[in-house]
């Protein structure tokens, strides 16, 4: 994987091949992240990842400005990879290890994008309380986009 722009824009980063994820293609995140920069200035915004991952979206946030992220995985190896990259290239990334499901149960704060790559074996129902536990909490500025990269 690697990060597409930004101050670390060519940074090649190798997960451990024992994380149970597949990162978002270089080829979706470039298209994501041209929407994204005509409608937001990234050194104003605050991101949620959630099903974070490798931290694949994360990190390519963070190397364009974007102050505030937060990502969530409920596996400890993603957690863990993404605190080492984080610390490696002073990331502003806060993790939490925590199924997002409970996460979402609690959750507070608002955020401009929350971006949301849930397993395959999801179900169209379990993401549709997912949706609306986000709405819920009221976690999406009122201009916020969230975001769902599902199969």
């Amino acid at each position: 994987m690697r990060i597409i722009s930004g101050t670390y824009k060519g940074r090649r980063l190798t997960a451990p091949k024992n994380l149970p994820v597949r990162p978002t293609t270089d080829f979706a995140k470039e298209a994501l992240f041209n929407i994204l920069r005509v409608r937001y200035y990234f050194d104003e915004l605050t991101v949620l990842d959630l099903f974070s991952g490798t931290g694949n979206i994360s990190f390519e946030f963070a190397s364009r400005g974007v102050p505030n992220i937060t990502a969530v995985d409920g596996h400890i190896g993603c957690v863990q990879y993404i605190n080492k990259i984080s610390e490696e290239f002073e990331f502003p990334i806060t993790t939490i290890k925590s199924d997002v499901k409970k996460y979402l149960e609690n959750a507070s704060g608002k955020y401009d994008v929350i971006f949301a790559d849930p397993p395959y074996d999801f179900t169209s129902e379990t993401l549709k309380n997912l949706i609306e536990k986000i709405f819920e909490n009221s976690l999406l500025n009122p201009e916020g986009l969230l975001i769902i990269e599902h199969a």
